[in-house]
């Protein structure tokens, strides 16, 4: 497609951020005294972390924002190279314009090594008078102590289902797509608060058809519908392993999904389930140990039925 949505769409300034309220108020009000400290952006993928970013640099720079803006990743270069080079060389020159900084943002800055980690800490003391930093992390935690201490840390959270809601419909209405009511519930469901996913979803979706239904979400995102899962479970639950079983492997095959993407539905939906909560919480346990052996390199096949034979177990236990 000639536009790729996440770019078309994405906000040019801080009031556009959708979903943030209360960080965007924050990131205003540096915005207008053009005193920002280093930053943290932490929270999960698609919350607005990297838009926050650059709208706050076009708000405080205004025409000269790409002089004085540098976005690097650090998942591509982790190791303390990055640091020493373009990171240094680009905080040690004086910023452009009547702005007395610059800003460095280091995306999944989470995934630097400590030795990086440790000399970007030098880094930041050395130059904080012309540069300020943004680090985006998924993990706060995986960033040490000092830089965290020098910085303040905005925590993003999942995009609420509402504003989803309206941010989908403005794209629709602009894109002259029709969204169904339960195609706008499937992208609710397969994007799980993650805007990008979410647009990338109908993004795909329209380049099809553009009415959008939850059927045609479904078939072009690579995800088994709610109730194929939810009927998966529930043949289990009810001792009927056989079944179970050949309901998997059709949603294995017709929808190609990995051992780990089915078991990530299996635990969206357990909790929905018409069982005790003590049987949900033995479940969770179960499909956490699946889920983690499948990580370590299991065999999927065998990780997921052993998965319905624990059900199964507790399906008679509830009998």
């Amino acid at each position: 497609m000639e536009d790729i949505w996440i770019e078309k769409y994405r906000p040019k300034l801080l009031d556009e951020v959708v979903g943030q309220d209360e960080i965007i108020e924050r990131l205003k009000a540096y915005a207008k005294t053009k005193n920002v400290p280093h930053l943290i952006f932490a929270g999960p993928a698609g919350t607005g972390k990297t838009t926050s970013a650059l709208a706050l640099a076009k708000e405080l720079f205004g025409d000269t924002w790409k002089q004085n803006f540098i976005e690097l990743n650090a998942s591509d270069e982790r190791g303390i190279g990055i640091i020493r080079g373009k990171i240094k060389d680009f905080a040690r020159t004086m910023p452009i314009g009547k702005t007395k900084f610059k800003i460095i943002f280091l995306d999944e800055a989470d995934h630097l090594t400590s030795d990086a980690q440790a000399a970007l800490r030098r880094t930041i003391e050395k130059h904080t008078h012309i540069c300020r930093f943004v680090l985006s992390v998924n993990y706060s935690s995986r960033i040490i102590e000092p830089i965290q201490s020098r910085c303040t840390v905005f925590r993003f959270h999942p995009i609420k289902a509402d504003d989803i809601k309206k941010h989908m419909r403005k794209i629709a209405s602009n894109e002259k797509l029709e969204i169904t009511p339960d195609g706008l519930e499937a992208l609710l469901f397969i994007s799980r608060g993650d805007l990008r996913k979410a647009i990338n979803i109908l993004q795909v979706g329209a380049s099809i058809n553009k009415k959008i239904t939850a059927e045609l979400l479904y078939e072009t995102s690579a995800t088994a519908k709610p109730e194929d899962i939810k009927n998966l479970l529930n043949s289990a639950l009810a001792g009927n392993f056989t079944a179970a079983r050949n309901q998997l492997y059709d949603i294995l095959i017709k929808h190609g999904l990995s051992g780990e993407d089915v078991i990530s539905q299996i635990h969206h939906l357990l909790f929905d389930l018409p069982i005790p909560d003590e049987s949900k919480i033995r479940l969770i346990e179960k499909t956490g140990e699946a889920e983690f052996r499948l990580i370590e390199g299991s065999n999927e096949h065998i990780q997921l039925e052993a998965l319905l034979a624990q059900f199964a177990l507790e399906g008679n236990k509830l009998k």
